[in-house]
Parts: structure tokens; sequence; C-alpha cells
């Protein structure tokens, strides 16, 4: 057999020049030191802060620390079966979660994948979890109310949509029930809403689930879970993958809901995390950039101009307080990133008032911008009402002998605050608060023994749908209490009255 070297030579050379396939090559490194779900790696010098990295046995984790010599890398799952020497490579992204209506009503992890058992989610597409928040030029102002169905906060610390109003207070306060029942409150109101679950324990978010579920709830919400039992890491992403998913419906002109349960336990993860990576404590052990990290998370929350999707994110986050002191790090913090706070004490909540606002130390920055006009013309004299009567309480114990005025100063008083009782899980609408509000400032409960305030609500707004349905729906279509409505509701209570003595 004869051998063309011409020929043979001029095939590989025609084969090296059309050559068009690529290596796949990506930048990787070693494991020098693993434990406590921190790894260091070594050997990576292109890396970024924030980037997801593919370790040798399949785990993810993602880099914080860039450090002269070695990467600091929070792992996102379980660090046995990662050991030295193991090869670590960068996938050039950064964490991402899945979002669209899909999610809606579903129960997910700090990454977005489903733990509820009802199979995988089809989602619309993927968003970083950290993102920067929109500018001033993208937001307008806050003017929609955001109805709690809570008479104290709908009449005193009113939310409205695009706010950030934080929920404060020592442990078993009723901080977390405020929130829930907020979101059952947004039944037929065309809200979604995110609970955030931040460190608790898995009994407590499963009743809280089931809650949702037995008022019809739950098929729209979204439920992100980062249990105690859950690694620092996902504790400390789980509210930015929350976020990210609200931030999907807002952008499309929705609005959203959302509660972060709560960030105390939050800070506690960030400075698990920080102190593990060696990072330098500071105040209370916390980190330096403890502040940054909740600005950035609430920052992402506003109401959009119709430009950029014309959505809202009100932000109900909570901080847990140590024997009430509100000047501890993290409670001044997020004071201060936040418009407004609803205080709540342990020794109202003792005393059977619940929800156990605090309306002196409880503000709204918004104001009543984020109140419909007649809940801002009915509840404008409750708030300096029952200061007086605290004021007067506290006087009154050491005298026995009143005068007229001020007795019936204490006995208003009393009623005001019998009125803001409220049970848990039955938010009302706000036409009904407004009528029951309407009764007490009118001073149209005075003949009514304080013990029987409850059960005098109950039958004054149901008298009020039966005989009177027409103020109901003026109220509930035009918001505002006009003179003729005042008249006629004034002549409706006490015509009741009458019957109920």
């Amino acid at each position: 057999m004869e051998f063309n070297t011409n020929k043979i030579s001029s095939v590989i050379k025609d084969e090296i020049l059309n050559f068009t396939a690529s290596a796949n090559v990506s930048e990787a490194g070693r494991v020098h030191q693993v434990g406590d779900g921190i790894a260091r790696v070594i050997g990576m010098q292109g890396v970024m802060s924030g980037e997801l990295l593919e370790f040798e046995n399949g785990t993810s984790g993602i880099a914080m620390n860039l450090e002269e010599d070695n990467v600091g890398v929070v792992l996102l799952g379980n660090d046995q079966g990662i050991n030295e020497g193991d090869f670590v490579t960068r996938t050039k992204t950064v964490a991402q979660v899945g979002v669209g209506d899909a999610v809606s009503g579903r129960i997910v992890d700090a990454l977005g994948r489903p733990i509820d058992r009802e199979g995988p989610i089809e989602h619309e597409g993927y968003r970083p979890i950290e993102r920067v928040a929109h500018g001033v030029l993208a937001r307008r102002s806050v003017g929609v109310p955001l109805q709690t169905g809570i008479k104290a906060i709908d009449a005193m610390v009113p939310i409205g949509r695009g706010q950030r109003q934080l929920i404060i207070g020592d442990r078993q306060t009723g901080k977390t029930a405020i929130t829930i029942d907020t979101i059952i409150n947004q039944k037929d109101t065309g809200v979604k809403c995110v609970y955030c679950a931040i460190g608790q324990k898995n009994s407590t978010i499963s009743g809280l689930i089931a809650k949702l579920n037995e008022h019809g709830a739950m098929s729209y919400t979204t439920v992100v879970v980062a249990g105690a039992a859950e690694s620092a890491a996902l504790q400390y992403l789980a509210p930015y993958s929350a976020c990210a998913i609200a931030e999907h419906w807002m952008e499309n002109g929705k609005d959203v809901l959302i509660i972060y349960d709560d960030l105390s336990k939050h800070a506690v993860a960030h400075r698990t995390m920080s102190l593990l990576m060696r990072r330098p404590p500071g105040r209370e052990a916390y980190p330096g950039d403890v502040f940054y990290l909740h600005s950035r998370l609430l920052e992402r929350a506003g109401r959009l101009t119709e430009k950029y999707g014309g959505g809202s994110i009100t932000a109900l986050p909570i901080i847990e307080t140590q024997g009430g002191n509100m000047s501890a790090y993290i409670p001044t913090n997020v004071i201060s990133i936040t418009d407004g706070q609803i205080y709540l004490e342990s020794e109202s909540f003792n005393a059977g008032i619940r929800p156990a606002v605090n309306p002196g130390l409880s503000v709204s920055r918004v104001g009543g911008a984020a109140q419909v006009k007649a809940m801002k013309k009915i509840a404008a004299p409750i708030r300096m009402e029952l200061a007086q009567y605290r004021e007067l309480m506290s006087f009154a114990q050491f005298s026995s002998d009143l005068d007229q005025a001020t007795k019936d100063r204490l006995n208003h008083g009393e009623r005001i605050v019998e009125v803001l009782k409220q049970r848990q899980y039955e938010p009302l609408p706000v036409e009904q608060e407004i009528i029951i509000l309407f009764a007490v400032t009118k001073y149209l409960l005075a003949g009514v023994n304080v013990e029987k305030i409850s059960d005098y609500e109950q039958k004054l707004l149901a008298h009020i749908d039966a005989w009177h349905k027409d103020i109901l729906d003026e109220i509930r279509e035009k918001h505002t209490i006009s003179d003729q409505i005042d008249e006629k509701l004034t002549e409706a209570i006490e015509q009741f009255n009458k019957g109920y003595k």
C-alpha cells in the first residue's frame, strides 16, 4: 500500500484549521479547611463576592469573604462529605430563586425549592436573591391603605401599601398574631402575601400554615421557611429570597404584603456566619455591616410608578426585644430604617388588652395618607383620649375623691380600651371598624357596661347589617361619612341602644 504523504498532511492541516470545539474550562480551587458550615478555599483568583460555588460532592456554597490568600465560603448544605483537598469550581452566577404565580400557595425553602410535597414548581423565571433597591425616581408616595382588619392599628397606626412598618415587642406579646390576621384580611383584595419564617420551630410554622389554610388564606400566600434546624446560611438567605419572590409581582403591577418573622433571629444568623468567618465583632458581638444587612433588605419595599410596574411591597418586619429594651442595637437599627413601628407591651398583653398596642410608642410616619377619609375623621381623637386616660388612671390610683368630669373621662377611656380589644383570627372589614369606632368616639356607649362591650359590638354590627345596610354600603363604596350618614348612623345606634338596654 502506498502512502501519499502530501495528501495526509493537507488533510491534517485542514482538520486543525477547522477545529471549532471549545473545551469546557472553569476556574477551580481546592478546599483548605472545612467545618461549622464554613469552608476556606485556596486557588480561586477571579471569584466574585456572593458567587455560587460547586463542591466536588455536589454541595453549593456562596463566596462571602474574599481574602488575600483564600476565599471564605458559606455552605448551603451539610459539610459532611467535603474533605480537605476537594475541588471547588466557579459557576459565575449569584444565588437565584424561582419566581412567578406558580409559587403562590406553596411552601418553599430559602433557595425556593418546594418542601410541601406537592410536586415541582413551574417557575416563570429566576431572579437573583440580592439586588439593588429601586431608586427615588422609580417610586411614588404611599397613599393607598393596606387594611389589617385590626381596629387598634387601622385607627391609630395606619399602614399604607408600600410602607415598611416594624412590629416590635417582647416574646409572646402577639407580634406574629397581628401579621397572620393581616394576611387573612387580604382575602379578595388582590394583595399577594409572602410570609418568611426565620429561625422558628418547625412545629410553630406548621401550626401557622394550618391556620392560614383554615381561613382560606393559603391560596394567595407563599411561605418561605428557614427553621431553627437549618444552617445559619439558609436563615441568612431566607428574607432575601422572599423579597425576590415579592419583587417579581411588584414589577408586574401587583401589591404584595411581606412579613419577616423575625429579623432578630436573622441578625443572629448573620452574626454566627460572620464570627465563624473571623470577621471582627463590634457592639453586642455583631459585625460592623449588620445595619447594611437589614437596610438593603427593607429598602427593596416601596410603591413603584407605572413606568416601573406600578406595584408595591409592604414590609412588616418583626423584632423581638428583651425586657422591653427598645434601645438595644438591632431594635434601634430597624426602627431607623422603617416608616414607623407598632410597639406591643407585655403589661397590656398580660392584663388582657389584646392586641397589646402601646399608643404612645407606636407611630406611623405615613400617617393619615394611608387611611380612608372616614377612618381619619372618626379615629382622630382616639390616640389623645387614650393618652389622657392612661395619665388619669395613674393619678386616680392615689385619689378616692374625683370630680365628675374626671370620672366621665375615665369611663370613656375604659370603653375605648375595651372597643380596641379584638379576638385573634377575626379581622373586620373597614366599614365595620368605622361603625364601632364611631359609636365610641361619639359617646354612644356611655350607658353600656364595660363587661358587655364585646357582646354589644357583635350585636350592633349584626343590627346595622340587617336593618341599615345602606349605611354600610355607602361607607364601603365612598370611604367617607357625610353629614347625612352621620345623622342616620347616630339615630340607628341610639335606636339599637334602647333595645339593647
